[in-house]
């Protein structure tokens, strides 16, 4: 897998552009950040295809750049789990209300469930339901490539934060626990702010969940 990494808006949002190969021109976008003229101008300056887009969590640093995206690739499918769809289409929701821009957008295409299977741009990437920054809050898997994008679940020796409406540490804990530290050691996490880091890092030094 092809892996393109941009930093995006003011909350520096990781977005992550994934293709099959070097080569391939169809792609799938993991979050778009607070804006997102950087990645139109970056698809349309390599001659990418976004087929679709997968938002991790509904929180407005992650999802804004939804607006532009979808103006220049109409067709782009938009995912995001079911239990974070009304953050998309609700201002209050997704927090937008309170930095004085609000944001609403049309509805997602695919509301996602755990254990539901991503197929686009050639790439697969099973979904992982991590509750806890928000309700609905998902990891994507590739046990292919070893990979997993933690969105806002987990971060290089941290966690997500759980004090905006909809968090709750405990559930936070235990999906981290259940649902990333039982894959491989040598899995990389890529997550929504930070640094990438492994499975077997976090399990040894992340405060939060290492003994």
């Amino acid at each position: 897998m092809k892996i393109d990494h941009l930093i995006l808006g003011a909350y520096e949002t990781n977005c992550y552009i994934l293709r099959k190969s070097e080569a391939a021109k169809d792609c799938l976008i993991i979050d778009t950040g607070l804006e997102a003229r950087e990645l139109v101008d970056f698809l349309e300056s390599h001659k990418l295809n976004p087929t679709a887009v997968v938002i991790t969590h509904g929180h407005v640093d992650h999802i804004v750049g939804l607006a532009k995206l979808r103006d220049r690739f109409p067709d782009v499918k938009v995912y995001i789990h079911k239990l974070d769809a009304g953050m998309l289409t609700g201002e209050k929701n997704n927090l937008s209300a309170m930095t004085g821009v609000p944001f609403s957008s049309k509805p997602a295409d695919f509301l996602l469930q755990d254990g539901d299977v991503i197929e686009q741009a050639n790439i697969k990437l099973d979904v992982l339901h991590t509750p806890g920054h928000t309700q609905g809050g998902i990891c994507l898997y590739s046990k292919n490539d070893g990979i997993v994008f933690v969105g806002d679940t987990l971060f290089a020796n941290s966690v997500g934060r759980t004090d905006m409406p909809g968090g709750n540490s405990t559930q936070l804990i235990k999906s981290i626990k259940q649902k990333l530290c039982t894959l491989p050691d040598e899995t990389i996490c890529y997550p929504g702010h930070g640094p990438a880091t492994t499975i077997a890092q976090e399990k040894a030094n992340n405060p939060f969940i290492s003994p």
